[in-house]
């Protein structure tokens, strides 16, 4: 091959590997997942994109359960502007989530009145996790570090644009000063 035909086929190859992705809008790592809503929907996670997102993995039977109440009222007060409370199930702490998905829907509706998304019943540790709990917890954050999830209502904060920005500890009670200051700081930025 001649160097003007090699220099032909590299700009054609850069160009080429430029121009991939463009007119495609690339997904941020923490919504590069599909999952499954409680009625058993398929929800692609990417949807959240644009928004500030607040990933909780919850249990109806957990001293920490009450916290139901404080993420709905954080979801009526701020989902206008732009937040996504999102209930995980997990049945990994204590078996504190044996319900099927009806059972946690209709406990989430008739306690606590939960309009906000809840997912599928999932693992969050282990070599079972789901997919998005596994990113999650190789994510270095603070005030909690990368690392498996030590408990119920363990939360995560996601910027508008998919990055995760906070993980809170499952006792850090979604009214925290600290956490709605994150949460905050997250709308105010478009």
């Amino acid at each position: 091959m001649g160097k003007i035909a090699l220099a032909t086929t590299a700009l054609f190859i850069l160009a080429a590997v430029a121009s991939f992705g463009h007119g495609e809008e690339k997904i941020p790592a923490a919504l590069n997942f599909k999952m499954k809503t409680l009625a058993g929907k398929e929800v692609d996670l990417a949807k959240y994109k644009g928004k500030v997102v607040l990933l909780v993995n919850t249990a109806s039977e957990c001293g920490l359960t009450p916290q139901y109440e404080q993420l709905q009222a954080l979801h009526v007060s701020l989902s206008d502007k732009g937040l996504a409370v999102v209930g995980i199930p997990c049945n990994q702490f204590g078996s504190q989530e044996p319900g099927t998905a009806q059972e946690i829907s209709t406990f989430c509706k008739e306690n606590y009145g939960v309009t906000f998304d809840m997912l599928a019943k999932v693992d969050v540790n282990g070599d079972s996790a789901c997919p998005l709990y596994k990113y999650l917890t190789s994510v270095e954050t603070k005030p909690v570090g990368a690392g498996k999830i030590g408990w119920n209502f363990e939360k995560f904060v996601l910027d508008r644009n998919g990055n995760v920005v906070g993980r809170f500890a499952a006792d850090t009670s979604p009214d925290d000063p600290v956490l709605l200051k994150l949460i905050e700081t997250q709308l105010a930025s478009q």
